[in-house]
C-alpha cells in the first residue's frame, strides 16, 4: 500500500475519476480528467505500482524522447493529482487511470486506502458507453448510485443494472462498501462515430458534475469544439446516403421517446446552472 506524506491539509476534498479502456468510449469520460487537469493546473501525488496490476503484454509501456535526445520509458498506471479550483471552497482529488488487467480487488482496496489518507469521503466516477443516440441530440448523461440514502439526497436513479461490468462498477461498489458517497456518470456515445475525442459527451459529463457539485466547471473551448465536431460529423454524414438516413431514424426514434433534457426538470436545472455561472462571472 502507498502511503502519501507530506501533503497539506486537504479541504473537503472529492474525487473524480475515469479509466481508460472498456469504460471509456471515445475517450469521452478521460477526457474530463484531462481538460480539468490542464484547466485547474493540477499537481502530481501519487501514482500506484503498474507491476501490480498491469499485463505489460496487453497493456504495454511506450518510449518517448525527452529533453536531450534521452529516451524514456513511460510504464501504463493510475495517477491521482491535487486540484484547487477558484472559488470552490474545496480541493478535488483527479483520478486518471487504465483498467488494470489483474488484481482488481486489491487495486480497489489500494484506491479506497488513499482515499482515506487523503480525507476524501465523495466520489464521481465516469463512464462513457456507444449507444444508438444520434449525434445530432443533446448527450444523455445516466446518473447512478447504490446507495439508497445518496439516490435520494442527489434525486438520482437508484442502480438496477445486472450484466458484465468494468472497473468504474467494480469501484464504484468498493468505494459504496467503505462508506464513500459514490455516483457513476455515464455519457452516451453515438456507436457510428466512436474515435476519440468527442467533445460533446465530455462537456456534458462536466456540466453533470457541476450540477451534483456546485462546483463550477472550467468549460475552456469545450462548447466550441463540441459545436465544430458535431458540424464536422454532420459533414461526413452528409457524404453517404445509408449513413444520412440511419441518423434520421435514430433522431425520430429518440424524438418519438422523448428527450429527457427537454423535460421541466432539466431545463429549470439547466436555467439555475446558468444563473449560477452568470453570479460567478464564469458563463460562457
Amino acid at each position: 500500500m502507498i502511503e502519501i506524506e507530506g501533503l497539506p491539509e486537504l479541504v473537503d476534498p472529492v474525487m473524480i475519476a475515469a479509466f481508460e479502456g472498456w469504460n471509456d468510449a471515445a475517450e469521452a469520460a478521460t477526457g474530463v480528467i484531462t481538460h480539468l487537469e490542464a484547466e485547474w493546473k493540477a499537481t502530481p501525488l501519487v501514482e500506484l505500482d503498474p507491476e501490480d496490476y498491469y499485463d505489460f503484454q496487453v497493456t504495454r509501456p511506450f518510449v518517448e524522447i525527452g529533453e536531450g535526445r534521452q529516451r524514456n520509458i513511460v510504464w501504463p498506471t493510475t495517477r491521482l493529482l491535487l486540484a484547487r479550483p477558484p472559488e470552490a471552497g474545496r480541493d478535488v482529488v483527479l483520478l486518471r487511470g487504465i483498467e488494470p488487467n489483474m488484481r482488481w480487488r486489491s487495486f480497489c482496496a489500494e484506491i479506497i486506502g488513499l482515499c482515506q489518507d487523503l480525507g476524501v469521503e465523495q466520489a464521481i466516477l465516469l463512464g462513457a458507453l456507444l449507444n444508438d443516440s444520434p449525434h445530432t441530440r443533446p448527450v444523455s448523461v445516466m446518473a447512478t448510485a447504490s446507495d439508497p440514502g445518496i439516490a435520494r439526497s442527489y434525486n438520482l436513479e437508484l442502480t438496477t443494472y445486472e450484466g458484465p461490468t468494468g472497473i468504474v462498477g467494480v469501484l464504484h461498489g468498493a468505494l459504496s462498501a467503505a462508506g464513500l458517497q459514490t455516483v457513476s456518470l455515464w455519457a452516451s456515445v453515438p456507436h457510428y462515430v466512436a474515435q476519440p475525442p468527442n467533445p460533446k459527451a465530455t462537456l456534458a459529463l462536466l456540466r453533470r458534475i457541476e450540477d451534483l457539485l456546485d462546483i463550477p466547471m472550467p468549460y475552456g473551448d469545450l462548447s466550441e469544439e463540441a459545436r465544430a465536431w458535431e458540424h464536422g460529423v454532420d459533414e461526413l454524414a452528409a457524404q453517404d446516403s445509408e449513413v444520412a438516413e440511419y441518423v434520421r431514424e435514430l433522431e425520430e426514434r429518440k424524438d418519438a421517446a422523448g428527450l429527457p433534457e427537454a423535460s421541466g426538470e432539466a431545463i429549470a436545472a439547466e436555467f439555475e446552472r446558468y444563473l449560477r455561472r452568470r453570479e460567478r462571472g464564469t458563463d460562457r
